[in-house]
């Protein structure tokens, strides 16, 4: 079972939204929307997207790498490389 399992219903429900913005900025750039407005819509979309990566970052932590390392041994060491790269990716974003 995954970290975000239990609110896996939530996720799906702001992928989906996030979903919808896209699809809108589709829209405003196919109707020639002003720069700006398309720019601003771009910048929510991004904050929605880094919102749910910071939702399942949380959950992975708090989940995987928690019984990784209440487990021990070397799975341990493994999960917490993992959640650091996955920082790191969200850092560079």
């Amino acid at each position: 079972m995954h970290g975000y399992s239990a609110d896996k219903q939530a996720y799906l429900t702001r992928l989906r939204r996030i979903e919808g913005q896209v699809r809108g900025l589709q829209r405003m750039v196919e109707d020639d929307a002003y720069c700006i407005d398309v720019l601003t819509q771009v910048s929510a979309v991004t904050r929605a997207l880094q919102a749910v990566a910071l939702g399942l970052l949380e959950d992975h932590i708090g989940h995987c790498v928690a019984d990784a390392i209440s487990s021990g041994g070397p799975e341990a060491e493994e999960k917490v490389k993992e959640a650091s790269a996955a920082i790191a990716r969200l850092v560079k974003s």
